[in-house]
């Protein structure tokens, strides 16, 4: 039976890097865009196109967004993840393997650090094979950056920034200190994320609503946000199994 090898592209430098280290195998290419992310993700995702030769496919979901996610459910945030990536993220790509045949492979962008994460990835989505070629060539996430500037391409305007990521603006997953540089960076998303919060009565950071944040509380450098994505998934599985 024949395997197709496919790439899930974040919209993040490993994610593409591990993309360019297995594009002589890659079959098809896979972006799952939402109307939060930066404005910004999609001209890297063509530069990040051209070199590597191939197209990367963008999925979407029919809520389109955050806001759209959080209205629907009355839910944002909790210790084992967010609603968003569910319905914004997961659905579809379960949507899409729905409609394939055999068997697949799948690209992922951990870096040698996140040797963890891959573990529990793999034991999670037993059903696919995993391929991990930033932590198989020892590659941390500076010189994953390292090589995205070698080959000439600009990262996403997110990472200029100073997030640590490419995630939508104004991830519900951030804390503190996230939620009072986006309050400088993004000052309008800022008071509506807070807003939306009262709505609901439920808030993105626990134990306190954005509109009661303090200006200097938290430290954007101590805290620790992942990239939104498969992991994010699967954190967000253990809670329903668990309640």
């Amino acid at each position: 039976m024949t395997k197709k090898v496919v790439s899930w592209f974040s919209g993040g430098v490993s994610s593409f890097i591990a993309s360019y280290l297995c594009k002589d195998i890659i079959d098809e290419m896979f972006y799952i865009d939402i109307k939060d992310q930066h404005p910004d993700t999609l001209r890297f995702l063509h530069d990040c196109e051209k070199a590597i030769g191939k197209e990367i496919k963008i999925l979407k979901s029919e809520h389109e967004s955050v806001e759209n996610v959080v209205r629907k459910y009355r839910f944002i945030n909790s210790p084992y993840g967010a609603k968003c990536t569910q319905i914004l993220k997961k659905q579809v790509r379960q949507e899409w393997e729905r409609q394939q045949d055999g068997e697949m492979v799948y690209i992922w962008g951990y870096d040698a650090s996140e040797q963890h994460r891959a573990d529990r990835l793999k034991e999670a989505m037993q059903e696919y094979e995993h391929v991990f070629p930033l932590i198989e060539d020892y590659l941390s996430k500076d010189e994953v950056h390292g090589m995205l500037q070698r080959l000439g391409i600009k990262r996403p305007v997110m990472y200029e920034m100073g997030y640590r990521n490419n995630n939508c603006i104004g991830c519900v997953k951030g804390g503190m200190g996230y939620w009072n540089k986006i309050r400088k960076d993004f000052p309008e998303l800022f008071v509506e994320r807070a807003k939306l919060e009262r709505e609901i009565g439920n808030s993105c950071i626990k134990g306190i609503f954005l509109d009661e944040l303090e200006p200097d509380r938290g430290r954007l450098e101590d805290e620790v946000m992942e990239e939104c994505g498969i992991m994010c998934e699967i954190a967000y599985d253990k809670i329903l199994i668990t309640t």
